[in-house]
């Protein structure tokens, strides 16, 4: 009787079960990381219209009109630029991002009313964008190296099932000790996301709904909900007309043309 046949079968299947063989949770909260970002990579250039709608704890809303440009970067977080449109007191207030994998973004925000660009400090992107609930480090593309992660759990969620993944900044100037992103499982798209303060405590939730796929690939939410727990204020950001390839470039994106910004 050959027992060589049996005896690999029972070496495999401890091998298999062995805790050595298993992923950690840090290595499958980086490899859903992974997965979701290469499917969201090579969309080139887009563009698209954005309102904001700012809410006080009251529920009083005031609403700003924005055009966002964005241009996707090898071997770099991607490029941005946003320009306000309405309403007049803020028009032709223009910010431009430059994400990057590793080390500070680079951000600037041109000012109008006092006709100069003012660079965002790294110590600085904890702060309020525009006076929204939404931080500048909120406003730069994800990128792996950013954060180190955790997987905590499988759970039901709008789409289904969904990971849910603790992040946790690598940037020591970052406003958050952590973010707890849920995404689902058939299309790695984020539904919710919530952000702890420097002292671990609940601040804000950001949530993803309306999701439209473009290019056949490229899944984009049309609206974004972030509430703030701690002001009881909140801000939507509702999205329209993404144009995807429509020809940006570098040039498209140099600070020295904020002020030019149209």
């Amino acid at each position: 009787m050959n027992m060589i046949k049996p005896i690999n079968l029972l070496l495999t299947a401890v091998l298999l079960s062995s805790p050595v063989m298993a992923q950690t949770p840090e290595e499958r909260g980086l490899e859903i990381a992974k997965e979701a970002k290469q499917r969201d990579l090579g969309w080139g250039d887009m563009q698209a219209d954005m309102l904001m709608v700012l809410r006080n704890k009251q529920g009083e809303e005031s609403v700003r009109e924005i055009r966002l440009k964005s241009l996707e970067q090898e071997n770099d977080g991607d490029k941005s630029l946003s320009v306000f449109d309405k309403p007049r007191d803020v028009k032709g207030t223009a910010f431009l991002s430059f994400s990057h994998p590793v080390g500070a973004d680079d951000q600037w925000l041109y000012l109008p009313a006092l006709k100069r660009v003012k660079r965002i400090a790294s110590r600085n992107k904890s702060g309020p964008f525009m006076g929204s609930e939404f931080a500048f480090e909120d406003l730069s593309s994800f990128e792996i190296e950013k954060y180190s992660y955790k997987f905590i759990q499988d759970e039901a969620c709008e789409a289904g099932q969904c990971f849910v993944v603790d992040q946790y900044p690598v940037d020591k100037n970052s406003g958050y000790t952590r973010r707890v992103v849920w995404m689902d499982h058939e299309e790695y798209r984020i539904w919710k996301v919530e952000f702890y303060d420097r002292k671990n405590s609940l601040l804000k939730t950001l949530t993803f709904s309306g999701y439209q796929q473009y290019l056949d690939k490229y899944w984009r939410a049309d609206l974004q909900q972030m509430t703030n727990h701690q002001n009881g204020k909140s801000t939507d950001l509702k999205w329209g007309n993404y144009q995807f390839r429509v020809g940006l470039s570098d040039k498209d994106f140099n600070k020295n043309s904020l002020k030019r910004a149209r």
